[in-house]
């Protein structure tokens, strides 16, 4: 069978032989390493308990990240709550528990801070079923903690209204996943001679196009990849999120995916010779991935520097408290600083004070005129029909 006579990559002859041009991406390897070695290297400086709080940062924003690149929202004090429960950090008042939220948070941490456990069937069951504890998707009943079977037709990723619905990418037949599965996980947990940080792209790729699963295959892949990217980092504790990287650029991420798991000739290295054909393995363009893997350390570096812009946050909120620890503040008061210090969206008035604090206007005008007294805020100079506060700049 040669290239253009199949539609998908997993219908070559030498599926899943990847080939990807290791010279084209030294490059970006070494960039993507030097920028770890730079955040690695201030968080060696702050301190276990800041080390913690952005390790919860982190944590947290993977966690609703690769729930939203799905298009599920979590709720995300309930999300810091539970990771934080989980890793003895104290961040004060804890929200009530979430069966959804608690099972993705499960299955991230289980990948990261488990990441030299070999991943097995049961493994990916058990985070599959952490994903869909009532059974279903939405309003479909799913094959929990199984491989899919394929009862109603191909696993196919579409898009579109009903009727006029566009088809992106089939999987494999499910007849074939016991195979498939078996050798990816050989791969997965066995030495191989793949560079750590290209493992990573090719584990996140390789499963989502397996697609195992009735649901949930992109979030389990990028778990997958994570775990690689533990490993990689000889660390378990992470301090960057791919996924809310990948969610930030979300469109380009189903792009790339597309172009990749077709025989499309996009889906080569832009500059390799013959536009992304090796001279030496003409009939087999599309299992080379370089593209992928030059757009999953692009990503990967994006995230990384992100993550210092999170540290930058987790320092200025230590450092806020620590210079009003000795001030008295009541427990609605440090409920809203903690939201203005973790980025409040729009302006903070009093009638938005009183919604949150669920208090009398009267009450919330009280605690923000303290606030103001004691320096802590400030009136915004932005204009607007209702007076706005917020955060006092502290001395250098």
């Amino acid at each position: 069978m040669k290239s253009g006579d199949y539609k998908y990559i997993w219908q070559a002859t030498d599926w899943p032989n990847w080939r990807f041009d290791l010279a084209a991406l030294a490059g970006p390897m070494v960039e993507v390493s030097r920028a770890q070695g730079l955040l690695m290297g201030r968080l060696t400086d702050v301190g276990m308990a800041l080390r913690d709080q952005a390790s919860l940062a982190a944590l947290t924003e993977d966690v609703v990240k690769t729930s939203e690149i799905e298009g599920e929202q979590l709720n995300v004090e309930s999300v810091r709550s539970s990771i934080a429960r989980r890793l003895g950090v104290d961040i004060g008042a804890l929200a009530p528990v979430d069966r959804h939220v608690e099972g993705v948070v499960e299955m991230v941490l289980d990948a990261t801070a488990n990441c030299q456990v070999p991943v097995s069937r049961e493994r990916l069951f058990g985070w599959h079923a952490a994903l869909f504890p009532t059974g279903y998707s939405g309003l479909s009943r799913i094959k929990v903690g199984g491989w899919r079977d394929d009862t109603s037709g191909p696993m196919q990723v579409v898009s579109g209204p009903i009727g006029r619905q566009r088809v992106h990418f089939e999987a494999p037949p499910a007849d074939r996943l016991e195979d498939e599965t078996s050798r990816f996980l050989d791969w997965l947990n066995g030495t191989s001679n793949e560079p750590p940080l290209l493992k990573a792209g090719l584990g996140h790729l390789w499963f989502v196009t397996l697609h195992p699963f009735d649901d949930g295959n992109g979030r389990i892949a990028r778990a997958i990849g994570d775990l690689l990217l533990a490993r990689a980092d000889g660390s378990p504790q992470r301090f960057y999120s791919l996924s809310a990287q990948i969610q930030r650029e979300r469109n380009a991420y189903y792009d790339i995916l597309e172009r990749t798991q077709k025989n499309l000739p996009g889906a080569n290295f832009r500059g390799s010779p013959e536009g992304g054909r090796h001279r030496d393995v003409p009939d087999n363009r599309s299992m080379d991935v370089t593209e992928w893997l030059a757009w999953f350390l692009d990503t990967l570096h994006r995230a990384v520097d992100q993550a210092q812009h999170t540290l930058d946050a987790v320092l200025t909120k230590a450092r806020f408290w620590q210079r009003w620890a000795t001030t008295p503040l009541n427990e609605r008061q440090v409920k809203l600083l903690n939201k203005l210090l973790d980025g409040f969206e729009g302006k903070l008035t009093s009638s938005k004070w009183a919604a949150i604090a669920k208090c009398s206007p009267d009450t919330a005008l009280r605690d923000i005129n303290d606030l103001l007294m004691r320096g802590v805020l400030r009136k915004s100079n932005a204009g607007g029909r209702s007076t706005s506060y917020e955060l006092n700049e502290l001395p250098e």
